[in-house]
């Protein structure tokens, strides 16, 4: 969670705010790949795409 402090540290202090919708759009679909790898959920996940 160091990580994503610091990311948003960075991005306050260079005022690089048009990145946030960026990062928000990788982590989810991280959190989608995670999710979509070994779960239930996965035949649910692949009809959105």
């Amino acid at each position: 969670m160091d990580f994503l402090k610091d990311l948003v540290q960075f991005l306050m202090a260079r005022k690089k705010f048009w990145l946030i919708p960026m990062v928000f759009i990788l982590l989810l679909f991280g959190v989608l790949i995670v999710i979509g790898g070994g779960s239930s959920i996965a035949p649910f996940i692949y009809t959105l795409f």
